[in-house]
């Protein structure tokens, strides 16, 4: 999996969205955009919000990888999306190297399939689906132990693997309103706890990132659990470990209420 002309590859955290994301033309250019000017990765490796699984856990690996529903309520043609990745045994045998270096185990879930914090972004930014794809539970919430496994897999990058933390900047469902329309004025916490976000990643206060919910304003009503801004912990690691925390702000400014600020460290 690595030869010598291997381009190491950013880490990623982005807001990924509901399925209805793909109905967001805006969003969708954005995210096609921000792939497009990265380099072309071997393989990718997803952390999301969505998949909370101790023993540390990866994905399906044999054939196309299958994709898991996990959301409800929505119209039909939301559980017809296909995305026919190829799995990424390789990777997930050098994940789990990387993780018993750290004290982890690493399980294997061979029914497990990509969730919705891992497709739907996906779909936009490679949609040939031909890149293989591994998606990594999240063992804790703990930010420092996330933060330790992100430097564990620092290694990746220079194999090619793409890290990507998915999440959600903001992410309270109350404030989330249809009726507004996505680009509606954010209630006044959302706003608040992003332009915080964006001042301290930009800052590269790792220390504050880490610490939140007693750092930033509005972060238990931003995060009233915190799983969706746990990836960036992951992604913050992998690149402190990588020696640049250098990072920008590519994707910005809100969907019905929620900060879908997503960042690319160097």
């Amino acid at each position: 999996m690595t030869s010598a002309d291997t381009t190491r590859q950013p880490v990623l955290y982005l807001s990924h969205g509901a399925p209805p994301l793909a109905d967001d033309d805006r969003w969708t250019a954005e995210l096609a955009a921000w792939s497009a000017d990265l380099p072309r990765p071997e393989n990718i490796l997803v952390v999301s919000a969505h998949w909370e699984q101790a023993p540390m856990s990866v994905s399906a690996t044999s054939g196309d990888v299958p994709l898991t529903y996990d959301f409800w309520g929505f119209p039909q043609r939301y559980y017809e999306v296909t995305y026919a990745a190829p799995g990424a045994p390789e990777l997930a045998r050098s994940v789990a190297g990387l993780v018993a270096g750290a004290g982890e185990t690493l399980h294997q879930d061979p029914a497990r399939g990509l969730d919705h914090g891992a497709y739907v972004p996906l779909v936009e930014m490679f949609p040939e689906a031909d890149i293989p794809t591994l998606q990594l539970s999240m063992p804790t919430l703990d930010p420092k132990r996330l933060f330790d496994l992100g430097k564990a897999l620092a290694p990746l990058r220079d194999e090619g693997t793409l890290i990507v933390g998915s999440g959600f900047t903001t992410h309270n469902l109350h404030w989330f309103d249809p009726a507004g329309g996505p680009d509606g004025t954010p209630p006044a916490p959302s706003a608040e706890f992003d332009h915080w976000a964006a001042e301290t990643l930009a800052a590269q206060d790792v220390d504050a990132v880490l610490d939140f919910l007693d750092k930033a304003p509005a972060a238990r009503q931003a995060h009233p659990r915190t799983e969706h801004w746990a990836p960036l912990f992951v992604a913050l690691g992998a690149a402190y470990a990588s020696g640049s925390l250098d990072n920008k702000s590519v994707i910005d400014g809100f969907w019905f209420g929620l900060s879908k600020r997503s960042w690319q460290f160097a």
